[in-house]
């Protein structure tokens, strides 16, 4: 029930362009946002991408609607500047929403990236398809499907820069992005991890679907994985993984022998979610050449969320109160000032 609510006012924010507290903008234009519809006719997806990038155009009254998350106002279908950025590409949570980080999309375009965020088919607030959320091969495909179609937009094309892609994912986006890294799941090890105590644990926590043991449990599931495309995206030059998600099925550096390009990878120490031994520190023990940052104390798993008003903290305590020794806009800085930095480094 508490993800589903904050799943919909997630969503509900994303053509409202006020928050409770504006943030000062520092750069020279303004944030245009773009709402595309696309669909991956391979796999018969349909793939809702939000676009952020750069524009002159001016901010209107009908650009200055409530809403109940810290957030920029945005210049909805705002026109583009004439020039070529890098993108980085977004990977949202578990049944979550691409717009549930806009602050840091937001904070990119300010840096001069044009970002883009997919609602990943079959594992959104409004469009839950059981079996979409033990398929973890599907999310990098769609990735990959979307950047496909931004290169191939008669605008949005001239704008990237083919050269300087990144991407960055939160908890199930942050597997996301490291198997677009090039990163290889051994499904039988994971298999067997959902029948564990803690695996059929992880299960049940999906309450909308108490069936999903008994779908991971035959051999329908690795059945559905043989045969998969190659996942790695080689357009793709830098991964920034946030509480990274599905490490169970990650034992061996083996795995990671065709991750070649710059990984960095954030963790909590107080994430019950993705608890960092298990999750965040066990992926960078197995990526030799990634980078790591751990927040201490109490910073959990859903800080990295946008900041709400207090009617939100008041209804939803649990994913938007954080401790009282956290400052949750301040993670969102430090956030900021290490992603910027990641890809100012690697997208050259």
């Amino acid at each position: 029930m508490v993800k589903t609510f904050l799943i919909t006012i997630l969503i509900c924010a994303s053509s409202l362009s006020v928050s409770f507290g504006q943030h000062s903008q520092t750069s020279t234009y303004n944030i245009g946002q773009k709402t595309f519809e696309f669909f991956d006719t391979s796999r018969e997806r349909k793939l809702i991408t939000e676009v952020w990038y750069p524009t002159h155009d001016s901010i209107t009254e009908g650009d200055k609607a409530f809403s109940p998350f810290k957030r920029e106002f945005t210049v909805r279908d705002g026109n583009t500047i004439k020039a070529q950025y890098p993108l980085v590409l977004f990977s949202h949570g578990n049944g979550g929403s691409r717009l549930s980080m806009e602050w840091l999309a937001q904070s990119l375009v300010k840096q001069g990236y044009i970002v883009a965020a997919v609602d990943h088919w079959g594992n959104t607030h409004d469009n839950k398809i059981g079996i979409e959320f033990i398929k973890p091969w599907e999310r990098p495909l769609d990735i990959s499907s979307i950047l496909t179609q931004l290169l191939q937009d008669d605008t949005f094309g001239n704008l990237i820069n083919p050269d300087r892609i990144g991407a960055v994912g939160f908890s199930y986006g942050g597997y996301t992005v490291i198997a677009l890294a090039g990163a290889v799941i051994d499904y039988p090890t994971l298999q067997n991890y959902y029948k564990t105590e803690q695996g059929l644990r992880d299960l049940a926590s999906i309450r909308e679907f108490p069936n999903l043991a008994d779908m991971i449990k035959g051999t329908s599931f690795l059945e559905m994985t043989k045969n998969l495309p190659e996942l790695k995206d080689p357009r793709i030059k830098s991964f920034f993984a946030i509480s990274p998600g599905t490490a169970q099925g990650f034992k061996d550096k083996n795995q990671f022998k065709d991750v070649t390009d710059p990984v960095f990878i954030v963790g909590c120490q107080s994430d019950q979610v993705t608890p960092v031994v298990n999750y965040a520190r066990h992926y960078h023990s197995l990526i030799g050449q990634s980078d790591y940052f751990e927040f201490g104390g109490e910073v959990g798993h859903y800080v990295m969320l946008a900041e709400a008003n207090d009617v939100v903290k008041k209804e939803v305590p649990a994913i938007f109160v954080d401790h009282p020794s956290v400052n949750r806009n301040e993670v969102h800085q430090k956030i900021i000032e290490l992603a910027t930095s990641f890809f100012e480094n690697n997208l050259e």
